[in-house]
């Protein structure tokens, strides 16, 4: 990277979240949100062919990356991952960014958007339409899964070597390329006993006990009043046609059409500096 990224910590509520940051002293200053249960390396790629000018801010999750565990006993809710967001453009001093948010990174960016609109000025999303929704009817299944997750004990899985972590990903995420998968092991890594682990809290394997169903989510996609910018894989994960037509005819300040690029889920990851120029454009 032409510029390296201080490491910091801040505070959302005494949990101690990971944050690397370029401060430039001038705009604008951008956000990047990850995806599930990734960290904010992904995006290390995209950022070396960014401006030098702007200030970037690249957050890791409570439970992934270097941010700190809940405690025992506690689990993860979606809105945790906005109040992670919130505390750190407070913990940073900043009133507004530009946020541009991978996957689960996408959603956590579009409800901050709708919920603090005068804290967001942009949003781009990579490869996320919002979270997979459902009829009403699939609360109670959710929450029968959400207490049955909780009955397992979390497992933070032993791997040999960094190849054999990322040989790991590559099972669980069939898009993602082998150099891809290995620099998100390198960076999502830590030695323990037995050899390496995942820095991710395993509880994140559980499943939500409370969702958003279809109904509410376009509710609230209908409060963002930012612009927003759509980057798709042409490989990458999708929910079923209608569904993508709904949420795209949804987002009613969606700049431009979607722009699709060649390539899986972490686009980001395989084309940094096709993805980096459209943030240039999007981004001012």
């Amino acid at each position: 990277m032409p510029t390296a990224l201080e490491s910091l910590t801040v505070d959302a509520e005494g949990l101690a979240l990971h944050v690397r940051q370029r401060a430039a002293a001038s705009a604008p200053a951008v956000l990047f949100l990850h995806g599930w249960l990734d960290h904010s390396h992904s995006f290390d790629a995209v950022v070396a062919h960014l401006p030098e000018t702007w200030r970037l801010v690249l957050l890791d999750f409570r439970g992934m990356g270097r941010s700190a565990h809940v405690g025992p006993g506690a689990t993860y809710h979606f809105s945790d991952y906005a109040l992670d967001v919130e505390a750190t453009l407070d913990g940073l001093g900043l009133d507004a960014v530009h946020v541009v948010g991978h996957s689960l990174g996408g959603i956590v960016a579009q409800a901050y958007a709708a919920a603090r609109p005068e804290r967001v000025k942009s949003v781009t999303l990579i490869e996320s339409l919002g979270p997979a929704g459902g009829p009403p009817e699939g609360a109670l299944g959710r929450l029968r899964s959400a207490l049955n997750d909780a009955r397992r004990p979390p497992n933070r899985k032993r791997y040999p070597s960094v190849e054999a972590a990322a040989a790991r990903l590559l099972e669980n995420s069939p898009t993602l390329t082998q150099g891809a998968a290995l620099y998100l092991a390198r960076h999502g890594t830590e030695p323990v006993d037995g050899g390496l682990a995942f820095t991710f809290d395993p509880r994140h394997r559980r499943r939500f006990g409370m969702g958003y169903d279809e109904a509410q989510w376009m509710a609230l996609q209908a409060h963002i009043t930012c612009p927003v910018h759509l980057i798709l894989a042409t490989h990458g994960l999708r929910h079923d046609d209608a569904l993508m037509r709904s949420r795209e005819q949804g987002l009613r300040t969606l700049a431009h059409p979607p722009l699709h690029i060649p390539g899986g889920h972490h686009v980001h990851m395989e084309k940094p500096a096709v993805v980096a120029e459209a943030l240039i454009r999007a981004i001012h």
